[in-house]
């Protein structure tokens, strides 16, 4: 599988592809957060992209891609928590093309918003993200649209670029945090990981409410779980891709589990240390290293706040409960 992983050359070029539409994003050693934390803690500030989180980076890789190909579609259809869904919407509007989003009922109203923003058409459809992406993989098929996955190749080829940054602008980091929703982030580190010849390990880091990956690395084939996490949106994944799994199981060097408790009160930390909103998949990189932070002593640590896209009446209920939310 490593041989789909996007090489040091492509993620020099996929960097150029990323830079028309916005420059690298800063990463900081916060000394407040390192303070907490009680080693050296840098953050990666993914929700400093336009669209407020890192997948935007893999939607202009992969419509880029296709132009290169000459395969530009009249419409492009996919499935969503939001955060992809906004970076689809971005990259169709750049290149001309229809796009149509699929979200599961009950979905993040003001991610909704920003999609509709972009000039995409939301369609409501399912309880959670993989009724949704079922629903959509329909639609693309009555309606000869193309399906944009939430894996695939060329959207690495973008992703990796973050990992990139980061990597490069703190050579001595020891450990990285990596959220896993439907695997793109962290297939990303690894493939700049091995790019760069960086010596960092990578934790993969998945919701204690939806464990398809936890359950599947551990068993070696995918393994279904349900989903009950109700602030990690962006890691509410039912049902793995065989294809992350092939990347992930050789290359993490083990898996954290972090409940939405824990969650709420990463992203009440990083608000009061660092000033910036994270949703919940994008505070669970720290949630896991606070969770390890005994373990973590002398090491340099590496974070990513990879989307800061939170309904404000959520983060307003997070930052007032001093337990939960």
């Amino acid at each position: 599988m490593n041989a789909t992983l996007p090489t040091l050359a492509d993620i020099e070029a996929a960097a150029e592809v990323v830079y028309r539409s916005f420059q690298a994003t800063p990463q900081y050693r916060w000394a407040t957060l390192s303070a907490r934390l009680g080693t050296d803690c840098w953050v990666k500030h993914e929700n400093h992209t336009p669209v407020g989180a890192f997948k935007i980076r893999g939607g202009l890789t992969y419509f880029d891609q296709l132009k290169q190909r000459g395969t530009l579609p009249r419409e492009v259809m996919s499935a969503t928590r939001g955060n992809h869904g906004q970076s689809i919407g971005w990259a169709a509007r750049m290149h001309g093309v229809a796009c149509s989003i699929v979200v599961p009922r009950g979905n993040s109203v003001e991610k909704n918003a920003a999609m509709r923003a972009l000039g995409a058409t939301l369609i409501e459809h399912g309880d959670d993200f993989q009724e949704s992406r079922e629903h959509a993989i329909a639609l693309a098929d009555e309606r000869s649209a193309h399906m944009v996955p939430s894996f695939h190749a060329d959207l690495l080829r973008g992703v990796s670029t973050a990992w990139w940054e980061f990597f490069r602008a703190v050579p001595q980091m020891d450990v990285v945090y990596v959220p896993v929703g439907q695997g793109s982030g962290a297939c990303s580190a690894i493939a700049a990981k091995l790019a760069l010849d960086h010596p960092v390990r990578i934790v993969g880091v998945v919701s204690s409410h939806a464990t398809t990956y936890a359950d599947s690395l551990a068993a070696g084939r995918v393994v279904a779980s349900p989903v009950t996490t109700v602030l990690a949106d962006g890691m509410a994944c039912r049902v793995a891709d065989q294809a992350a799994l092939d990347v992930l199981a050789p290359h993490l060097d083990h898996v954290v589990q972090v409940s939405d408790t824990e969650v709420a009160e990463a992203m009440r930390m990083l608000f009061a240390d660092t000033h910036n909103v994270a949703e919940g998949a994008g505070a669970a990189s720290f949630a896991a290293a606070w969770q390890e932070r005994d373990a973590l002593k002398g090491q340099v640590v590496g974070t990513t706040l990879c989307g800061g896209n939170v309904d404000s009446a959520t983060l307003a209920r997070v930052l007032n409960s001093s337990n939960g939310f």
